[in-house]
């Protein structure tokens, strides 16, 4: 068990380190020289880091706008966070082991239905597998299993999921990529499914399909045409008109220079997590792709690489932010509107808005252009207030207070057990 644990915590939870070793594999499958080897799988994990440092980058300035935010606008309520769920599981209700187990137990029920059915993906998003094996094991815990079924079913459910989703996404993926080399394995593909089918039904179709990537801006405006500058026009006044309504208190995060200066700094702070992590996923995307088609040709025939929502960053920048800012209008309207239903107040969360939402409004301006992405981005901003409200009242019984998580399809999982599996139990 120390030596599975190691394993877990020191590789497979790396995702770079995992996603290096899975490119050496792939290259050595395809009896490459011993240089070309070693460069690809250094570039693998080098392009790897430089992803993980602009989203690093990214997550520093969006914790400190969501704290003005919620201090600007006087917000109350839960914010849902899977990493509290995970560290309470793992710590006060000593979970670990189960955790530890379900999670290498999800990798391996990949590989064997990739192997055996027609869904050729491979997760490689190992920190998602992290949450969605700690959901798992809080459920079985919740529907009365020992350890041996809890982590046997999580392994199983969890297993399907990290095939099926990136089976569910990959028709959109191909017209956003516009091609099949890869996948997306990020486990909030149910609300991204959600802002497509919202788009399909409400957005622009055939030759009225206008894309947010294609708009034309008079001459005076053509500055706006380069990626970071437009993404720098919207949102470092939104980061200074935020700090203004937080006050110096708040705004100047405890350094010397004026508060709005401050969010002026913060805000091109992002804007650099930006060029950083676009300059990341073009790394990656160069040397994971021709390594994974060693094991593509080997081991899982036709098999494809399901990576992290940034990897589908570059080709539609501009549907990543309008996906940003109008799940954040979703999200806001549905913090008022739970409490109407007697659900718990689920206050937006800025890093789930920019990743989730900005990937959302990816899929919507796809299938319906700007006006899909749009009305598509705020019925997801709902739509991922909702799920986490629901969650609230399931952990509430197994002792979590005032606790919920942001991923979709890991709360799907979780209600799941909440819903269909405890309520059978009991029956019988």
């Amino acid at each position: 068990m120390v030596v599975v644990n190691f394993i877990i915590q020191n590789i497979l939870t790396q995702a770079a380190i995992t996603i290096a070793l899975i490119a050496m594999l792939g290259l050595l499958l395809q009896r490459k020289s011993f240089g070309a080897v070693l460069t690809g799988t250094f570039k693998t994990l080098l392009g790897f880091q430089v992803l993980s440092a602009g989203s690093a980058i990214i997550v520093t300035a969006l914790t400190y706008f969501g704290k003005i935010f919620q201090h600007g606008f006087h917000l109350k309520g839960v914010v849902p966070s899977i990493e509290a769920i995970n560290g309470q599981a793992m710590n006060t209700l000593g979970l670990g082991n189960e955790i530890a187990l379900t999670f290498l137990g999800i990798f391996i029920v990949n590989i064997i239905i990739a192997r055996f059915s027609p869904w050729k993906y491979i997760f490689l998003t190992g920190q998602a597998l992290l949450w969605m094996s700690t959901m798992t094991v809080v459920g079985g815990k919740i529907a009365g299993f020992n350890s041996v079924v809890t982590i046997a079913v999580g392994s199983v459910i969890g297993g399907i999921f990290a095939v099926a989703m990136p089976a569910i996404a990959q028709p959109f993926v191909r017209k956003i990529t516009k091609g099949d080399a890869i996948a997306l394995g990020h486990f909030c593909t149910i609300g991204y499914m959600v802002e497509a089918g919202a788009a399909w039904i409400f957005g622009e179709r055939g030759e009225k399909k206008h894309s947010i990537e294609d708009i034309k801006l008079p001459k005076y405006m053509e500055f706006l045409q380069d990626t970071y500058l437009s993404v720098a026009v919207v949102m470092v006044p939104l980061f200074m008109i935020t700090a203004a309504f937080a006050g110096p208190k708040y705004a100047g995060n405890g350094t010397s220079l004026n508060y709005i200066m401050n969010a002026f700094m913060m805000g091109i702070q992002f804007v650099v997590g930006v060029y950083v992590l676009l300059a990341g996923v073009r790394l990656l995307l160069g040397e994971i792709v021709p390594a994974f088609r060693g094991i593509a040709m080997k081991l899982v025939p036709n098999a494809k690489p399901a990576l992290d929502c940034p990897v589908l960053f570059p080709f539609s920048p501009n549907a990543v932010i309008l996906g940003f800012i109008t799940t954040t209008i979703g999200t806001v309207i549905g913090m008022f509107l739970m409490p109407v239903f007697g659900l718990a107040v689920i206050l937006p969360g800025m890093l789930t808005n920019f990743f989730a939402g900005g990937t959302a409004g990816i899929f919507g301006n796809v299938v319906g252009g700007r006006r899909g992405a749009i009305i598509g981005g705020i019925i997801h901003g709902l739509f991922i207030t909702l799920l986490p409200a629901l969650l609230v009242t399931a952990l509430t019984s197994f002792g979590f207070v005032n606790a919920s998580a942001t991923d979709s399809d890991t709360i799907v999982a979780m209600l799941m057990y909440a819903w269909i599996l405890t309520p059978i139990l009991k029956a019988v």
